[in-house]
């Protein structure tokens, strides 16, 4: 089981049998996310447990009835899913003074603060070899600038990359949540913080913060889910902006608390692999649920990643952004979307 619902603290227990069936998460019924990130409720026994997730049992065979009996909906689109290498300047990126994000692919994000740079789970080509690459580089890594920090947020292979991990200098300095020790071990990056819920690493400039995640992790089947942590960050750029990285996340309703914490300029939600709901819900947020977060972390801007890339979802890899589109011009707030493809760079 990835979560077994013994294991979890009884308030959390209450709060399952309280909410209503159809929820794919546990309402938090009030209860402060930094104060149960202080009290260790995401702490288990030899495995991290999620306070806000539904019990994950049965997905074993909700992914062979997937799999194997479910028809796509969004089949007949399927064929018209664009190749669309990815080409970047970065000579723009290098002048800025500021503070920049380049969306490079999937969920690889490089943000440049001043002086420093910040890469975000990089993935730098396929990942499994039945998975296509809608994104291949179209330029070298050597030009692109060389990370201080490098950011991951969970253990999954389209966000901890170890072939793309390798490429990188191992003397790069590595900021996790807690756990991966053999993975980074194995490719020579052992200049490394560690981070659980709410603890932050700070480089003298610019300060970084690990936010808990409606999410889960695995590396190895046979050795089980949930072994290391996942969740998203918060990051104090040296240059003023204040950017949010979800990470993988499903909806649920701690959101609204982050607003209360952080002011933030700029809320970079993954958004993909979220078709079919009866299986992606406890995962990954849809366009409404996205619109609905940003709207509660109350953010000054808004993108997306996690598309374009890989179909881990029933949808068709390029769908998420005019998905997004429709959701946002529904709640009148088309004009805060930053609406960048791969490649692209938003300056502040």
């Amino acid at each position: 089981a990835v979560l077994a619902t013994q294991f979890l603290p009884r308030m959390v227990r209450a709060a399952t049998d309280a909410g209503s069936p159809s929820l794919h998460y546990r309402p938090l019924n009030g209860d402060n996310l930094r104060d149960m990130a202080r009290r260790k409720m995401h702490h288990g026994r030899d495995i991290f447990l999620n306070p806000m997730g539904i019990p994950r049992e049965k997905r074993f065979w909700q992914v062979l009835s997937w799999k194997l009996f479910h028809k796509n909906a969004y089949g007949d689109f399927l064929d018209d899913q664009p190749l669309a290498p990815v080409s970047i300047d970065w000579e723009p990126v290098r002048a800025h003074r500021g503070v920049s994000v380049t969306f490079i692919k999937h969920s690889t994000l490089l943000i440049k603060d001043r002086d420093r740079v910040l890469l975000v789970d990089p993935v730098f080509n396929d990942i499994f070899w039945f998975i296509k690459d809608f994104t291949p580089l179209d330029f070298k890594l050597e030009d692109m600038p060389r990370p201080d920090h490098v950011l991951i947020t969970h253990g999954h292979y389209d966000h901890l990359d170890k072939p793309s991990l390798a490429t990188l200098d191992p003397g790069t300095h590595v900021i996790s949540p807690l756990g991966y020790d053999s993975e980074f071990k194995s490719v020579g990056m052992t200049h490394r913080t560690q981070l659980d819920w709410y603890e932050s690493y700070n480089d003298g400039a610019c300060e970084i913060t690990f936010l808990p995640a409606n999410h889960w992790t695995m590396r190895n089947p046979i050795i089980g889910p949930n072994r290391s942590l996942w969740g998203g960050y918060l990051i104090k750029t040296a240059g003023g902006p204040v950017i949010y990285i979800s990470g993988d996340s499903a909806y649920f309703d701690g959101f609204e608390q982050l607003a209360d914490d952080y002011d933030i300029d700029l809320a970079i939600f993954n958004m993909g692999a979220y078709a079919p709901r009866w299986f992606m819900a406890p995962s990954h947020m849809n366009p409404a649920e996205t619109v609905q977060a940003f709207q509660e972390v109350k953010a000054r801007k808004l993108m997306i990643a996690h598309w374009g890339t890989f179909q881990l979802g029933d949808e068709p890899v390029h769908f998420p952004p005019n998905d997004l589109k429709k959701a946002l011009d529904q709640k009148g707030l088309s004009s805060s979307c930053t609406n960048l493809n791969h490649g692209e760079s938003y300056f502040f």
